[in-house]
């Protein structure tokens, strides 16, 4: 892996800085795009991915 996890924590930080702060521009969702490409080949994708997976089948399953 070319970053390191403290690498996808900083640019994490730099997303969450952008979005308190001005809102999303151009250059905030450059940045944005590029946290999600690191932090799609981290360690922790796995986790995000089965995360996402169980979110989706629990919100599927609510009866209205």
């Amino acid at each position: 892996m070319i970053l390191s996890i403290s690498g996808v924590v900083l640019l994490g930080v730099i997303v969450f800085l952008f979005f308190r702060k001005d809102g999303l521009k151009l250059s905030h969702a450059l940045i944005s795009a590029l946290f999600g490409f690191y932090l799609a080949s981290s360690a922790i994708a796995p986790s995000i991915k089965a995360g996402g997976a169980s979110l989706a089948s629990l919100l599927g399953g609510i009866k209205l």
